[in-house]
């Protein structure tokens, strides 16, 4: 554990020293995390929408066919959550607060149990398939308070703090339903307090993850717990950091790439050399722009040097040439 956390620590570095993020790609990411966020916490409570299909539900509204009522609503729901949380702009963990909690919570169960939304449960639950015994619903008021103490006054940083914090409200299971969406979305806000990325946990890692839990609430054991869970931020981190590295190179490219004009320009060779040239396959496109004008890669100008060069010297022709080029 102490060196997945010394991982993260260093990934967290490197996160921080590319901020701070041009707003567009900020708002890029913040909806793309908006869509994964929501179909895999959905997908592991059963929600059988695809990624695509969220993707439409939440930001075309269209209605996808086969599919219920409740699974359109549990993905516009989370996203609305999610959204929630985002907006709150918290600083410190102090400011996590009781009516957050709920408001999180009614904001996942709106229209599919207005009932309960936003209220803790007055009945006994179980969770599906496990032996684990909740918490008396009497007692779950008194919990949640001591909950947010904890919150409020824990000695523990992050991302510790964040983990255990999902772990304790899970194992309190406050709701009678949408008890693991919220203390996921809880756990990315406390995250979020601290300038981490949001964690995804995927539903091909369902198993893995609820056996986990599972595993603490009944024999005490957190190390598969904390493993799997420092493991998913740290692949939080892999995930922001790719997409920045990719858009970076893709940037870079974009740079490097030359007009047909400038190619001519740089090798002292007129335009209709160079098309002729590239027609001729001795000479490759990079790009094709939106107006259908050629960019090449900066390669392309020795490309063109080595062509004239072997004119010269070895008196080939083209033909002859773009054998051996």
């Amino acid at each position: 554990m102490k060196n997945i956390l010394e991982i993260i620590k260093k990934k967290k570095t490197q996160f921080d020293d590319l901020k701070p993020f041009s707003k567009t790609f900020q708002s890029n990411m913040e909806e793309w995390y908006k869509i994964e966020l929501t179909y895999t916490s959905n997908a592991i409570e059963g929600n059988t929408l695809t990624r695509q299909e969220t993707a439409l539900v939440v930001e075309k509204g269209i209605t996808v066919e086969g599919k219920t009522i409740v699974e359109h609503l549990e993905a516009i729901n989370h996203a609305k959550a999610y959204k929630y949380i985002q907006s709150l702009k918290l600083d410190n963990i102090t400011k996590i607060t009781k009516q957050i909690i709920l408001k999180i919570h009614e904001t996942i169960l709106q229209n599919i149990d207005s009932q309960n939304a936003g209220r803790y449960r007055n009945v006994p639950v179980r969770i599906a398939g496990s032996t684990v015994i909740l918490p008396n619903p009497l007692k779950v008021p008194d919990l949640m308070e001591q909950f947010v103490n904890w919150l409020h006054n824990s000695k523990k940083t992050l991302p510790e703090i964040a983990i255990e914090a999902h772990l304790k409200f899970v194992s309190i299971h406050p709701f009678a339903d949408g008890n693991g969406r919220t203390a996921r979305l809880l756990m990315n806000l406390v995250l979020l307090t601290g300038g981490y990325p949001p964690v995804i946990i995927s539903n091909k890692n369902r198993k893995q993850y609820i056996d986990s839990i599972e595993k603490v609430q009944l024999i005490g054991d957190l190390s598969d717990y904390e493993i799997f869970m420092l493991k998913s931020i740290e692949k939080s981190f892999d995930n922001f950091l790719g997409i920045i590295e990719l858009k970076e190179k893709n940037i870079k490219t974009e740079i490097k790439l030359i007009k047909i004009g400038e190619l001519a320009k740089e090798t002292k060779e007129t335009v209709v050399t160079i098309r002729y040239w590239t027609k001729m396959g001795l000479l490759k496109v990079t790009k094709y722009t939106e107006g259908g004008y050629q960019l090449y890669s900066p390669d392309a100008i020795k490309q063109v040097k080595k062509i004239r060069k072997l004119q010269k010297e070895k008196r080939l022709t083209l033909a002859e040439l773009k054998g051996i080029i």
